[in-house]
Formats: structure tokens, C-alpha cells, sequence
């Protein structure tokens, strides 16, 4: 694919796809962020320009890749200057936003001329960084097919799911049930754990049972051992439990697990501990972790 690439979000996931396209070959014409120094650091390393506004991306790509935070950030963008002279571009967003958001900008970029692409994902930094992500993707048949080449080299697999908002909502499951996994596996290590039970035998057995999850390989030692450094924020997983009981209550559905979920991880928020990674969430359930009654935040015993 020889069509020059703009980023736009070039935080740690947005910067690892950056590079993994750069080190397969492909033309990384500029990065954009919200904060300039992040940008103009990344494209010091990569050798490309570092915009000055949204406006300059479109001008000097022919696909940018979006990887903002939330509903808000992807209006702001496609708002201001991102469709200025787009006809013809495609436009790859990756972000973890609601159904609504995507079908908003497909529209927006159909009447720009432009082709527009949701490519989810369901991984994390390592993955970005080895062109390993699992990608679920929606939007018209041809922007997927013209996108193909450059998502190859981002994902080990992938999965075009149908209409624009289509992988938003698949996302948005898969991010609930992880979350509940989450929050599940912290309460039965730290029930384990105040029982006086050695937990890496527990997180063994449970490895061997019914109990057994992706989460346990993932994230059950870092519990143990309270190492939370951050590849999926406990504030990220807020947001995402947020979007699918929404859904859920818009379908007729009450999604008890889910806002329970996300309960806890406003609360985490709330204490401060919303940088964490979702692993975090066993600060709220060991005991001795978290905040004593009426302390305003745990962000000390850490």
C-alpha cells in the first residue's frame, strides 16, 4: 500500500499502530494529538511531520487512523477540520465509542466524499505493538476491502461484522463480559485471601475449573501482586460498561452484573485510582487494600 497514513491520537495504543505500520513498510505521513509534544516526540521518532491541526492530517493522508477516547473526543475531531477536503480519503476509526458515534461519522464523511471504517479492538499495547490485535470491523463492504492491506498488518485476526455501529455494539459486549470477569476474579481472590488461603494455589485451581478465564491469565497474578501498571484503564472500563448497559436498558434488558461493574469502577475513579489498569479493581476488595470508612482516597495505600 503506498497511500500515505495520518494518525490522529497518538497515545499508547494509537503510537504502537504507528510504528508497527512504519517497521512493515508503510508511509506514515503525519501524527496529531491533543497534546503537541506527544506528537511531535512520536514523529521525531518516526521520521514524519507532526500537524498543526486536523486540517493538515486530511491534506497530507489519504487514510487517517483515529484512535481517540470517547463519544466527546470523536465529535471534537471530525467537528473541527478532520473532513476539510476529504473526498477521497478513508477514514480507520479505532477508538472504543458508541454505535450511534460511528453511524454519525460515516455519515458525516459520505457527504465529505470521503470513505469512513470502524475497526475495532479487543487487545491491548503488546498486540498493537506486534501487529497482533483482534480487530472487529464495520462499515461499507468497500472501505473494509480497501482497508484490508493495512489492517493485515495490525491484526492476527479479524472479523468484518456488518454495518456502520455493528462493531461498536460487538465491542461493547466484549468489553462488558471482560469487565464483569474482572470484577468476579478480584472478589474471589481477595475471598480467598482472607480466608488465609495461599492465592497463587487458588488462581491454579481456578485455572483448572469452571472458574477459568482469560482474565485469570491476564490479570490474576498482577491482583496477587498488586502490579497495576496501566494497558486497559480502570476509567476505560467505566466508560465501556457504560455503553453496553445503555444498550441494554434501550433494548428492554436490565444488565444487573454490568452496572454493578461499573459501580466499582467509578469508584475507583472517584478514590483517584482511574489511571490504574482494570486489574486495580482488587484495591476495592482485599482486604486491607482499600480505603478505611470515610477516607477520600486510596490512592496512599498503594
Amino acid at each position: 500500500m503506498t497511500e500515505p497514513i495520518g494518525f490522529v491520537g497518538v497515545g499508547r495504543m494509537g503510537a504502537n499502530m504507528a510504528r508497527r505500520l512504519k517497521t512493515c513498510g508503510f508511509a506514515i505521513a503525519t501524527v496529531y494529538d491533543a497534546h503537541r509534544e506527544t506528537a511531535e516526540a512520536l514523529a521525531a521518532e518516526l521520521g514524519c511531520g507532526a500537524a498543526a491541526d486536523l486540517k493538515d492530517v486530511t491534506r497530507s493522508s489519504d487514510i487517517i487512523i483515529t484512535v481517540v477516547s470517547d463519544d466527546k473526543a470523536m465529535k471534537q475531531i471530525y467537528q473541527g477540520g478532520l473532513l476539510n477536503r476529504a473526498r477521497g480519503k478513508l477514514f480507520i476509526n479505532c477508538a472504543t465509542v458508541t454505535p450511534g458515534i460511528h453511524v454519525w461519522v460515516e455519515q458525516k464523511a459520505e457527504r465529505a466524499g470521503a470513505q469512513s471504517l470502524e475497526a475495532c479492538m479487543a487487545s491491548s499495547i503488546p498486540q498493537a505493538q506486534n501487529g497482533t490485535l483482534y480487530l472487529m470491523c464495520a462499515g461499507k463492504a468497500e472501505a473494509f476491502e480497501r482497508a484490508k492491506p493495512l489492517l493485515e498488518k495490525l491484526s492476527s485476526s479479524m472479523r468484518y461484522v456488518g454495518a456502520a455501529g455493528t462493531a461498536a455494539q460487538v465491542k461493547a459486549i466484549v468489553n462488558m463480559v471482560m469487565n464483569i470477569n474482572t470484577a468476579g476474579l478480584a472478589e474471589g481472590l481477595a475471598l480467598g485471601d482472607a480466608l488465609g488461603l495461599d492465592v497463587s494455589m487458588l488462581r491454579e485451581v481456578l485455572g483448572q475449573t469452571g472458574a477459568a478465564s482469560r482474565v485469570l491469565q491476564t490479570d490474576g497474578e498482577d491482583m496477587q501482586n498488586r502490579e497495576h501498571s496501566c494497558y486497559f484503564s480502570a476509567a476505560h472500563a467505566a466508560k465501556d460498561s457504560g455503553i453496553a448497559y445503555k444498550l441494554g436498558k434501550q433494548q428492554g434488558l436490565y444488565l444487573p452484573l454490568a452496572a454493578a461493574t461499573k459501580k466499582q469502577y467509578d469508584r475507583m475513579d472517584e478514590l483517584g485510582l482511574g489511571t490504574l489498569d482494570k486489574s486495580g479493581i482488587a484495591e476495592l476488595t482485599f482486604k486491607g487494600r482499600g480505603p478505611a470508612p470515610g477516607e477520600p482516597s486510596a490512592a496512599n495505600s498503594l
